[in-house]
């Protein structure tokens, strides 16, 4: 089992740098005792409640690079406090990562508050997923029914979609904007439709047609 060892200590005083040096040493004794393969260790010195820290980041990188399936930390504030920390353990936990820790000895047991809290954020996610497939359809629909025609406008997509500027529909753009679609609602539907395309590349297409008209 590929595994990563993650230390953190919050200050640069000299005492947190010994407890640095021992958490690394704890875990690879952790490490040896599960027969991981440790393909990295990551040390940093930097607040819990920051979730802009190298070390983390790149912990995350690792887990989807390199195929990780265990993390090993001294306890679970290491990872992070308060909302970072909950945070973190979701962005882990959903990866189907193992958490491992000197304090449980072995697998991380969360606690009943932090489940609890972690339940609610998976439900959260998940509603956003269905209204966002809710929200793509919804475009989908109102593009039909005022005359959008998908088979048209996509007969040629295989041949466009490698190319760096992707090539859209923007008659269909101006015709969904003047019919009240928002710059997301229309970028939801053509998405629908097979286009990858942004929120933000449908307003610059839609700005360039405009700039156009105006010359």
């Amino acid at each position: 089992m590929k595994a990563i060892i993650y230390c953190r200590v919050s200050t640069n005083k000299e005492t947190q740098e010994t407890s640095l040096i021992r958490q690394e040493e704890e875990l690879i004794q952790l490490a040896n005792q599960h027969q991981f393969d440790v393909v990295e260790i990551i040390k940093e010195q930097a607040s819990g409640y920051d979730l802009e820290r190298d070390g983390i980041l790149q912990l995350l990188d690792q887990i989807k690079l390199n195929n990780i399936q265990a993390v090993l930390i001294q306890d679970e504030t290491r990872l992070g406090r308060g909302n970072a920390k909950i945070a973190l353990l979701h962005c882990i936990l959903k990866e189907n990562i193992k958490l491992f820790s000197i304090s449980h000895n072995g697998e991380l047991q969360l606690s009943e508050s932090d489940s609890m809290v972690l339940k609610i954020v998976s439900m959260v996610e998940e509603y956003q997923r269905k209204l966002h497939n809710i929200k793509i359809k919804r475009g989908m629909k109102r593009a039909v029914s005022q005359g959008y025609k998908p088979e048209k406008n996509l007969k040629n997509l295989g041949e466009h979609s490698g190319r760096d500027k992707v090539e859209l529909p923007i008659e269909e753009i101006v015709r969904l904007r003047k019919n009240g679609l928002t710059f997301s609602e229309i970028a939801a539907t053509l998405r629908g439709f097979g286009y990858n395309i942004s929120k933000a590349t449908v307003h610059r297409r839609y700005q360039e047609y405009l700039e156009k008209e105006l010359d």
